[in-house]
């Protein structure tokens, strides 16, 4: 019982952390804790031949267009200078200097290379969901209008969905 609690307070505050960075209807990837199979979500018909190999998580990210669990990625924190990439085909996505801390659990970046990014309609009808230009991998979404910094957009990008590239040592 005290684990079925313990379970319940972390699942109501995920759902206060995701509402209040915009992902009320986010799909989140399956936790060891849950039932939850990775095959209860719909997939993209998609010719990966050519791109990276994915692990489970990466592919429910990239191909299913779902969420990793805030707080969680591996580049969150990062603040190294370099660029990051598409995990699935390395595209350049994002500079380190375009990245700021927005509190909200996911790497947040106001700007984009140009070109790198598409902006399409999420399936919600409210957001604008970015995925990568080369090969149409989801990479989170886009937010206008918050006043985090002077180009008043967040980028709001899975970990998973990048690679990190550093800049050459010089």
């Amino acid at each position: 019982m005290k684990r079925l609690i313990q379970l319940g307070l972390v699942g109501i505050s995920f759902f206060f952390i995701i509402s209040a960075c915009g992902y009320t209807n986010a799909k989140v990837a399956p936790s060891e804790e849950t039932s939850e199979s990775l095959t209860t979500y719909n997939t993209t018909k998609m010719d990966t031949t050519h791109y990276n190999k994915l692990t489970a998580e990466e592919k429910y990210v990239i191909l299913q267009k779902g969420t990793e669990r805030p707080f969680t990625g591996d580049l969150l924190e990062n603040t190294a200078k370099g660029t990051y990439t598409c995990k699935q085909c390395n595209a350049p996505l994002y500079r380190s200097e375009d990245k700021f801390e927005s509190e909200c659990g996911w790497p947040s970046f106001d700007d984009e290379i140009a070109g790198a990014v598409t902006h399409i309609p999420d399936a919600d009808g409210v957001r604008t969901e970015i995925v990568c230009t080369k090969c149409g991998g989801h990479l989170g979404h886009v937010f206008i209008g918050e006043h985090f910094t002077d180009k008043n957009t967040r980028h709001c990008v899975n970990s998973v969905s990048m690679n990190f590239v550093p800049d050459a040592v010089m």
